[in-house]
């Protein structure tokens, strides 16, 4: 039996650059999909992967996604008074259970890797999930709770990936595998954007991770790599050589929420697929495509 999965690492320190200047006031966090923020999806998927406790990585000018995670009592007595019961309820059925969130902050943007390491006292002891913001990964089954079932069958780290076409391989960390069959293979390495036509794989990492707690030791003493930044790829690979990994290919579809077109991407997508909404955003969408 592996030790449960409690806790997830959220890093949230990011400036958002490839999303200004909506992000100027606003961190990239709380840009909204439909009608919630991107990181409701996100704290609702791990959620329902059975995460107990939240470590959020802020950096300057995030306070406002502390406030989002606490009670407005204005806002919730004007919704009492004036009986809108439905939505005063699903803004506090979105609130943190006491003790649920820990706020940590990284006071220079020295990279992911750095970012996770803040959140090492937190963690302690145990195998941890690591969740990037800024991807929602829309799935029947949460991209996180897939993880951490594949996590309970073979143990150690488990890295969530997904295919793109070999063209475009050059763009993203690539894994290579010791051989592939079904979704769940043993991981040889990682490569960190390819050159054209080098990948070891057509296998992406994406979003969503499993660490067992001795990265940190790794991280505390991780020489800066790619962009001058401590990288959690670098960490990992260094981890490789005592631990195994796995890449899961998660069945989803993955949105990159810091990007404008990925933002629009979801926006698009996640309301034609709600029952609420679905209808009337077909209607709205259609005179573009007439």
């Amino acid at each position: 039996m592996f030790k449960k999965i409690r806790k997830a690492v959220v890093p949230v320190a990011g400036l958002g650059t490839r999303v200004l200047p909506g992000t100027k006031v606003v961190p990239k966090e709380l840009l909204n999909v439909v009608d919630r923020p991107i990181l409701a999806y996100v704290v609702e998927e791990a959620r329902a992967a059975g995460i107990e406790h939240f470590v959020f990585v802020t950096g300057r000018s995030k306070g406002a996604i502390e406030d989002y995670f606490d009670h407005q009592v204005e806002l919730e007595a004007q919704l009492a008074a004036k009986k809108k019961t439905a939505i005063l309820d699903q803004l506090l059925a979105e609130l943190p259970k006491e003790g649920e969130m820990s706020f940590v902050r990284q006071m220079q943007p020295k990279g992911l890797g750095h970012a996770v390491w803040c959140a090492r006292d937190i963690i302690g002891d145990e195998p941890f999930a690591v969740i990037l913001p800024d991807m929602v990964m829309d799935a029947e089954v949460p991209a996180l709770r897939q993880a951490v079932e594949s996590y309970n069958q073979v143990g150690g780290n488990i890295i969530v990936v997904e295919p793109v076409p070999h063209d475009q391989t050059h763009q993203y960390g690539v894994v290579a595998l010791e051989s592939q069959s079904g979704r769940l293979n043993k991981m040889t390495g990682m490569v960190e954007k390819p050159a054209k036509g080098t990948a070891p794989s057509n296998l992406i990492v994406s979003g969503r991770y499993i660490l067992q707690p001795e990265i940190f030791d790794l991280l505390a003493t991780q020489e800066r790599g790619a962009g001058g930044e401590i990288q959690l790829t670098d960490s990992m690979f260094r981890l490789m050589e005592t631990q195994a990994f796995h890449a899961l290919e998660y069945e989803g579809v993955t949105y990159d929420c810091g990007d404008k077109i990925g933002l629009l991407r979801a926006n698009v997508a996640l309301a034609l697929k709600r029952a609420d909404l679905g209808d009337a955003a077909r209607a709205a969408l259609s005179p573009f495509f007439a």
